[in-house]
């Protein structure tokens, strides 16, 4: 069916004219015109508040990856981090508003949905498996600091060896964690629910973040010979303080390692599985008020990973290690709170990082059925199971920061949104030659261009051996 757009001679397809709907910041509510498809959008009225879907965002952007944004800033510099960090966040604003677009002009608030209408059955399958991948490598990763964190933590207030008995192996407390915290809040039907809790989540990082700006002025250069600051031998039980070489702020630094960076920084920033499941339980929903929402999730994280990661750095400099709460001392009152905190925030990020996954399965596997409570349990405890044999068998944090940041996220973040826009927005309104789609063609090659280079080099240093570095 066609209809007239008056400003434009001739008549629109239904798309086009959603298109232009779309950019006014609205959807059709009113029922749809005799012979007119409905639109597809969730058949429930979104009751969660702005701030709500705010605090679920920030959760989702806000995760592991800010313990690695100061050992990323040791091999990139200061400025040179901080404007990477800035085009990374812009950037995701950007894709999000792609996503946001699509979504208007055909009424769809699924990502797998919007797979398929711009590339067909394959397309959906595409994306379902680009977002079961990133978000179980994101609550792997989530998983991995909980085993090497909490038996730390018990071990440091029961006055024991972590390796001392079998209630202190990280291996069984991630079993432990998993079926007591994270499978309860997993089951919620909604994902407007866990707001509550992704508010105690970023209040936990706000914590360390505000620690780590404190140590650093306590510390100065936390720097000992052959050792961290923190595990001096010092009998006074301070850190043995002094400048030498590895003392000095770098602005501006390029080496090997400079290229697990950037997909470290790219997985902090990736909310894109969240963005539309939000989207659709939002009160009042628009494409504007959701854009508000992702920016000021993007800038508060953009604000917060910053401050971090340069007063981590400027703490421990060169000597930073990949996971930065390794580099503090297990008997510091202060860290120990904090390791706490951390540990909380990221067993409560699972659960919203989880829902999407089952979204994706249960759109892929049985997208005409009913919401089914068995089956809506089943998918989580599978998942949960899966994610924790993952943690035991992989051996480093960084590996998972890299190799999932280098494929999923440039995905997630540049490629499929740029390929959505191409395909979904209509030509009528927005020929190919037009500078919106070239912005979307040039987005989405940069992201294949940085797939590419960073999964080289990634696998260079592999192959040579380079990426068994100190502090890894």
């Amino acid at each position: 069916m066609e209809l007239q757009d008056p400003k434009i001679n001739g008549a629109l397809p239904a798309d086009a004219l959603g298109y232009r709907q779309e950019r006014e910041g609205f959807l059709p509510s009113h029922p749809p015109a005799p012979g007119r498809k409905p639109i597809e959008f969730m058949d429930f009225e979104g009751k969660t508040s702005f701030g709500m879907s705010v605090f679920n965002l920030s959760n989702a952007i806000m995760g592991s990856g800010i313990l690695g944004l100061a050992y990323a800033m040791a091999h990139t510099g200061i400025l040179f981090f901080l404007a990477l960090l800035l085009c990374i966040a812009l950037l995701s604003s950007y894709s999000i508003h792609l996503l946001l677009t699509c979504a208007g002009v055909v009424g769809i608030r699924a990502y797998e949905q919007l797979g398929q209408r711009a590339l067909g059955p394959v397309g959906k399958v595409v994306v379902a498996a680009v977002i079961c991948l990133h978000n179980v490598g994101a609550m792997s990763s989530y998983l991995f600091i909980i085993k090497s964190e909490l038996p730390l933590v018990i071990g440091t207030f029961l006055d024991m060896d972590p390796e001392g008995g079998w209630f202190l192996k990280g291996n069984l407390l991630i079993i432990i964690v998993s079926v007591l915290i994270i499978l309860p809040l997993a089951l919620m039907r909604h994902l407007g629910y866990l707001g509550y809790t992704s508010g105690l989540s970023l209040t936990c990082m706000l914590f360390f973040l505000i620690s780590v700006i404190y140590k650093k002025f306590q510390l100065g250069c936390a720097v000992s010979f052959n050792e961290t600051a923190v595990d001096s031998k010092n009998p006074s039980g301070l850190p043995i303080q002094g400048l030498n070489r590895s003392c000095e702020a770098q602005m501006f630094t390029v080496d090997s390692q400079m290229f697990y960076t950037v997909p470290i920084m790219a997985f902090a920033f990736v909310c894109h599985p969240e963005v539309l499941p939000i989207y659709t339980e939002l009160c009042r929903p628009s494409k504007h008020r959701m854009q508000a929402v992702a920016n000021v999730s993007i800038g508060a994280m953009f604000c917060m990973y910053g401050l971090t990661a340069t007063f981590g750095y400027l703490t421990f400099y060169n000597s930073v290690e990949a996971e930065m709460l390794h580099m503090y001392s297990q008997q510091d009152l202060l860290i120990l709170c904090v390791r706490l905190a951390v540990l909380l925030a990221v067993t409560l990020t699972v659960p919203v990082v989880l829902f999407p996954i089952r979204r994706a399965l249960q759109q892929l596997l049985f997208p005409s059925r009913d919401f089914s409570w068995p089956r809506h349990v089943a998918i989580a405890l599978i998942l949960l199971v899966l994610v924790n044999v993952l943690v035991i068998c992989v051996p480093t944090i960084r590996d998972i920061f890299g190799v999932i940041g280098s494929t999923s996220a440039p995905s997630l973040i540049f490629i499929l949104p740029s390929i959505f826009y191409l395909r979904i927005v209509p030509s009528e309104v927005e020929p190919l030659c037009s500078w919106p789609k070239i912005q979307a063609l040039c987005f989405g090659l940069l992201g294949v261009l940085f797939m590419a280079i960073s999964l080289g080099f990634m696998f260079a240093n592999w192959a040579t051996g380079q990426s068994q570095v100190s502090g890894h």
